[in-house]
């Protein structure tokens, strides 16, 4: 630990994208750093911040956002920071950002305030404005700017030409210094911090991770291909296999972690280069004695999507895929810049069903491009690839998040509404207004794919929990039986939907009445529900001998 400055030089000029450069930097690491954000499901930014404050000597504390704003106050004064650095990950909770913010000032905490994050990298001048309290933004990629600013403020230096930051000048007005080149060595960054029990499915103990950084996609409605091309550096970034391996071993032998979830924004899959890649990581699963131990899960486009590829995937641990298909109407993925076609996306559930691999997906019912027309080619390909009761329909309506290219497209043509919190859109029928309305007050209040009853979320998780099953359990009695239950009752939950949406499309499209109601969906929605329960509990509880027995292997072979 230095208390006192060993030499003052700037770190990290916006050519530098090193972790090294920072060595020899003067830093006082007496007093901690305090970092909140959502921890739900890990955050493996928070952990890679962390972890690289920790690299050089600063004791972080990382807390929760959704705990009590009470004790979060009581830590910070207790804790009495230096900087205190908030992970904005959703432009929808800036206002609980500036209340906490608010708080803590008003408890006498004196720390600087920064705030990273996509909303807050893109939108700078609206994020000041709308927390007063903000010193300053740590914008796009923020492990070197974060630890340079706090080297800065810990001994007292000026702060205010640290490259990719934003700050208030002394009129008001927003400053950008220069940015920061984005991290071109992701191997050169310290494993995330992760201070937390993980996420467990049946007993079998689950932690994200990453192997790249960035996405070559530009899909219209998604600002993380524009956070990562408004600054210097290469946009795609690839870890090499053998490193990511072995945080998957480390984390495997020392922790017990049997199930990954790595959390790229599009999985190196796509090309030759990238599938040579993933050959790579295949190999050093074998290598390292992981296959057969752990299993993963990774996010990619239905493009991406190969028999050949998968099929090695699938033997060395992948079980779950998750595909952002958004759109069953070639309009639709057109509007969303998507660059693919219905049939892409058809084609690649139908493979991954063929190879036996579980798949969950997004999908957009509702977008500004949308007719009555389109809704009902959506509801055909819904029932094209989850009709069979293979998974659960899930649908969402496209939001127009802070510098996205359709925000803008929405605002050049007028149909831009609600404010920075809650960005919203007119149809360009108005009527579509009005379903969408009285389809998701229906869907909510029932508990369908929101709410605190969720059927269809349920349904996802317990196929999840027995693709967990197949691959990490021996064979368990009943298991066929189980599944059949679980097709008939995910079937019976997506026949429902369908109709509602149908329904309702029909009936605001001739502007007539209809007769659906949350009586008349509850009650089907609480049946199922109870059908779920019984099937899944039933199941485990007549296998739980041998799921315990099974998880006490485990745990004897990771500590042997």
């Amino acid at each position: 630990m230095s208390a006192f400055p060993i030499s003052l030089r700037a770190a990290g000029e916006p050519g530098v994208a090193s972790i090294s450069e920072f060595a020899a930097v003067a830093r006082d690491t007496r007093r901690p750093v305090l970092l909140i954000g959502f921890l739900r499901q890990g955050n493996l930014g928070l952990g890679y911040l962390s972890a690289t404050l920790r690299r050089f000597g600063y004791r972080v504390e990382v807390l929760d956002f959704e705990s009590d704003v009470d004790e979060l106050v009581a830590a910070a004064c207790r804790l009495q920071p230096m900087l205190v650095g908030f992970s904005l990950i959703f432009q929808f909770y800036v206002r609980r950002y500036a209340a906490l913010a608010q708080a803590l000032r008003d408890s006498g905490v004196d720390a600087h305030f920064t705030i990273g994050g996509h909303f807050a990298s893109l939108s700078s001048q609206e994020t000041l404005n709308l927390v007063p309290e903000i010193d300053s933004i740590v914008r796009f990629e923020g492990e070197l700017t974060l630890l340079e600013l706090t080297d800065r403020v810990s001994v007292g230096a000026d702060w205010r030409d640290v490259p990719g930051i934003a700050y208030r000048s002394a009129e008001g007005e927003c400053q950008m210094t220069p940015a920061r080149r984005l991290i071109h060595d992701l191997d050169t960054l310290p494993w995330p911090d992760r201070d937390y029990d993980p996420e467990s499915i049946l007993g079998q103990p689950a932690m994200p991770l990453i192997a790249s950084r960035g996405c070559s996609r530009t899909c219209s409605f998604c600002s993380i291909h524009v956070f990562y091309r408004a600054v210097p550096g290469k946009v795609v970034r690839l870890r090499q296999p053998r490193q990511v391996v072995e945080e998957m071993a480390h984390l495997h032998h020392e922790r017990g972690i049997t199930i990954f979830l790595f959390q790229d924004d599009d999985f190196p899959l796509y090309g030759k280069v990238w599938q040579r890649w993933t050959r790579d990581l295949i190999r050093e699963l074998y290598r390292a004695d992981l296959v057969g131990r752990v299993i993963w899960k990774l996010n990619c486009r239905a493009d991406a999507v190969e028999p050949e590829l998968f099929a090695e995937m699938r033997d060395a641990g992948l079980y779950l895929v998750y595909m952002g298909l958004e759109s069953g109407s070639e309009d639709g993925l057109d509007t969303l810049n998507k660059g693919v076609e219905v049939a892409q996306n058809l084609a690649a559930v139908r493979m991954l069903k063929e190879l036996g691999l579980t798949f969950e997906f997004g999908f957009m019912m509702f977008d500004p491009s949308t007719t009555f027309e389109s809704i009902r080619a959506n509801v055909g390909f819904l029932e094209a690839i989850v009709g069979d009761g293979s998974n659960a329909a899930v649908f969402c309506r496209m939001l127009p998040y802070d510098g996205t290219p359709i925000k803008e497209s929405l605002a050049r043509e007028g149909r831009l509404r609600g404010d920075v919190c809650d960005p919203d859109y007119d149809f360009l029928d108005p009527r579509i207004n009005a379903l969408y309305e009285d389809l998701n007050d229906l869907v909510y209040v029932a508990g369908w794919i929101h709410g605190h009853r969720a059927l269809s979320p349920k349904i996802n998780w317990a196929w999840n929990e027995l693709a967990v099953l197949d691959r990490l359990f021996p064979d368990l009695r009943g298991r066929a039986r189980y599944e059949q239950s679980l097709r008939a009752i995910t079937r019976a939950s997506n026949d429902l939907l369908f109709r509602l949406v149908l329904d309702l499309a029909a009936a605001h499209e001739a502007g007539r009445s209809h007769r659906w109601n949350e009586e008349r969906l509850a009650a089907p929605c609480d049946r199922l529900l109870e059908r779920l329960a019984v099937a899944r509990d039933g199941f485990v509880a007549r296998n739980q001998t041998v799921l315990l027995r099974t998880i006490e292997n485990q745990r004897l072979a990771v500590a042997a």
